[in-house]
């Protein structure tokens, strides 16, 4: 009920059309008049009461008719309202008040199916809008936030030699303690204290400062980007990056707007302000894609011209061949404009609510429609065909070593203390550590108690006991886990004492490895001084074997030994290879890799991808160039016949179109060259997508392939819903024109021919994968 209301309050017209069928049914032919002698006849025209108020209803509605018309010419939209008018003024000349009456109802309720359909497709880009936070809670203790310095800037938190000690500290007032008797008085007469008055206002979002600290309730929406200053919280970040897990984070950790607060209340100092804000930019990218006007949608304004064109024809022989003018009305009133005017943009609005709904935001809806035509991608390597860190692929041990602990103790010590580090390296060791972990605790709950470490404190505990954490820029990262001395890093920081030097392994076998391993470059690190330069191939082959050309490592020593190597590579994302297996079913034509790095490593991810086409060791002004070039070469393709269709409606229909895949600030400039960029992101704002036509933001590779299916959909739901309505409104005015229709029914039969259009337009919001 709400919502028939809320379209009644749209659509004003739409009841009143209704109702004014009670006095058209009841009053149709009495005239009142008469009977005191006044004459209200026009030629042959002598309507009763009711007609006259739809005579009224038909004058409104044409002259509200012809001031749209004129606003949309100009704004540069071509539409087929003239029909309408024509059609409805044709009723009235033949007297066909019914008629009449049920055009007026066609078009207001047309109008109110719009605004149901609008909406409906909306739904998704509404919901995003309507998510937006409004207001903050900002503290207001002493002290706290940037307006505690600003007050103290203008003075009216007491000046520095006023207010503050010769230590720094604020100056405290006495205060005089009251005896018993007083106190118990006082009490009595003071009102209850209320806290939350005293230590937040709220105000809104725009008057946010930067350096504020903002207190976010439970349930509520983080108001602005902020660092979080409460111990943990939890997050959920749906709104932004479609992530259906609410997730965890910790004291120091970026929080977003639009994240929605969990169970207990945080406290975060605003870093940004309201409008340079993530979910800011989020409703910019909503906001430009629901104002933009889709190449279909313009054609769809261009093809009105000639239907308007066949529809006069067609009404104007069937007058003609007939020699009554009933006719030429009972051929108009099935002339409608729905599926142009309507169906095809609220299909191209369904379509963008669909991308949002999967993650997906588009600046504009032309970039919908050339998201179906994608003939070539080129795709960055790190960080969008690969996950963003190198990751640990296996743990060799060397070959003379008698060390008691298996690979997963070894990955557990390593990973504890790389996760203190903020080493490229050390987020994929701790990843792995982390899982060796768990193996172990499962190990321990089955019942296997003859690890190595048994007898040594932290054994069987929730988290190893960790102590001395040092981090040596450029060489690693040691601490003691579980009593034991656990050093990770260059081969000569793991193996040298406490001295700094490094012990002697036997034959120059220290310096050999130190020679040859990748992540290692410290040929000079060992003290050994020993091993001439062509006995080192040879030695590190002795304790490791060769890397890969994409592989690096980190050495691990426990208890002053060297125990292991942990090998780690740019690893493909799990999903990488199925998601361009689909992009080939999807019928495009050739993938490409664009990368600055070394081409033996861009090779083997290509391979593991299924990419071809591989273009590696470029800048980024290379991966500039590779692009607009073949891009270029794609735009000169064009046959001469397409480009005059695309001079004509506006569209090509065979141009090829280019797209950039990346996800890194690096990538910014070649996102912007490309026909189409399409950034991958976590939800956070980057250069990337900033440049990029089209965002990811759950930083998921498989919403690629996703996004075209969802282009090449709702195009071709558009087309089916306008060539569906188009063509049952022809057939309809054909019949119209035997008198195989009356006028009457016609207009009905109009109004369900749009009804079709549209819902067949909406069913663009369906998921059909």
């Amino acid at each position: 009920m709400r919502r028939i209301i809320s379209i009644c309050k749209e659509v004003p017209l739409l009841p009143t059309a209704i109702i004014a069928a009670i006095p058209l049914a009841l009053l149709g032919s009495w005239r009142p008049w008469e009977a005191a002698g006044v004459s209200l006849t026009f030629g042959p025209f002598n309507p009763g009461v009711g007609q006259w108020i739809v005579i009224a209803l038909v004058v409104y509605t044409i002259v509200v008719t012809v001031i749209g018309m004129i606003d949309d010419l100009r704004h540069g939209h071509v539409g087929v309202d003239l029909l309408a008018v024509i059609a409805i003024a044709s009723t009235v000349a033949v007297q066909e008040y019914w008629a009449a009456w049920a055009v007026v109802l066609m078009i207001s309720s047309g109008e109110a199916i719009e605004e149901f359909a609008q909406s409906k497709a909306e739904g998704n880009l509404t919901a995003l809008v309507d998510a937006a936070p409004r207001t903050a809670h900002v503290v207001t203790l002493p002290g706290v936030g940037a307006r505690a310095a600003a007050a103290g800037a203008d003075g009216t938190a007491g000046d520095a030699e006023g207010d503050m000690t010769a230590d720094g500290f604020r100056k405290v007032a006495s205060v005089d303690v009251p005896n018993a008797a007083e106190t118990n008085k006082s009490t009595t007469q003071t009102k209850p204290y209320d806290a939350a008055g005293e230590h937040f206002e709220t105000v809104p979002v725009d008057q946010v400062k930067l350096g504020d600290v903002i207190l976010v309730l439970p349930g509520e929406t983080v108001p602005v980007d902020g660092e979080l200053l409460s111990g943990v919280a939890t997050l959920d970040l749906s709104n932004i990056n479609g992530e259906p897990v609410p997730r965890e984070v910790y004291a120091g950790a970026r929080v977003l707007s639009g994240a929605v607060n969990g169970s207990t209340a945080l406290t975060m100092r605003a870093t940004q302000l309201a409008q340079d804000s993530q979910y800011q930019k989020i409703l910019e990218l909503v906001s430009s894609a629901q104002e933009s006007r889709p190449t279909v949608v313009k054609t769809a304004d261009v093809l009105a011209v000639p239907f308007t064109i066949l529809s006069l024809a067609i009404a104007g022989i069937a007058w003609a061949v007939a020699g009554t003018p009933l006719r030429f009305a009972q051929v108009l009133v099935l002339a409608t404009p729905c599926p142009l005017l309507i169906a095809a943009p609220v299909a191209y609005v369904a379509g963008t609510g669909r991308l949002a709904k999967a993650g997906i935001l588009i600046k504009a809806q032309d970039v919908l429609e050339n998201l179906g035509r994608v003939s070539h991608i080129f795709f960055d390597k790190t960080g969008t065909l690969t996950v963003k860190q190198p990751q640990v692929v296996r743990v060799e041990k060397p070959f003379e070593n008698s060390s008691p602990y298996d690979e997963n103790h070894i990955l557990m010590m390593a990973g504890v203390v790389e996760g203190y580090s903020v080493h490229i390296l050390s987020k994929g060791i701790a990843a792995a550590g982390q899982k060796a972990m768990q193996e172990l605790y499962a190990r321990y709950e089955n019942g296997q108690r003859l690890c190595a470490e048994r007898d040594l404190p932290g054994h069987g505990r929730d988290y190893p006991v960790v102590k001395n954490i040092e981090e040596q820029s450029g060489k690693g990262v040691s601490g003691e886990v579980n009593g034991h001395a656990v050093r990770v890093g260059r081969f000569a920081y793991v193996t040298a004492d406490e001295a700094g030097f490094t012990h002697v392994l036997g034959a120059g076998v220290a310096a050999g490895t130190a020679a040859g391993a990748v992540a290692d470059s410290a040929v000079g690190d060992s003290a050994t001084g020993t091993a001439a330069g062509a006995s080192k191939k040879p030695e590190v082959n002795s304790l490791f074997a060769p890397l890969e050309p994409d592989e690096m490592a980190a050495y691990v020593a426990i208890d002053g030994k060297l125990a292991a190597r942990i090998v780690l590579r740019d690893v493909p994302r799990e999903n990488a290879k199925a998601s361009l297996e689909k992009l080939h079913r999807l019928g495009v034509k050739k993938l490409s890799m664009l990368t600055g790095d070394k081409e033996a490593s861009a090779r083997i991810i290509a391979g593991e991808v299924g990419i071809d086409d591989v273009q590696s060791e470029l800048f980024p002004e290379g991966k500039v160039a590779a692009v607009k070039n073949a891009t270029e070469d794609a735009h000169q393709n064009q046959p001469a016949w397409d480009k005059v269709v695309q001079r004509v409606v506006g569209e090509s229909m065979t141009r090829q179109v280019t797209m950039m895949v990346g996800d890194g600030v690096n990538d910014a400039p070649v996102l912007a060259v490309a026909d189409i960029g399409m950034a991958m992101t976590d939800g956070t704002s980057t250069a990337a997508s900033e440049s990029a036509q089209v965002v990811i933001m759950n930083d998921d590779i498989a919403s690629v392939p996703r996004a075209i299916a969802i282009a090449r959909r709702t195009k071709k739901v558009m087309l089916q819903a306008v060539l569906v309505g188009l063509g049952l409104a022809i057939i309809g005015m054909v019949a119209a024109a035997f008198n195989l229709i009356p006028v009457v029914v016609g207009a009905f039969m109009q109004e369900a021919i749009d009804v079709v259009s549209i819902l067949w337009a909406l069913t663009a919001l369906l998921d059909r994968e």
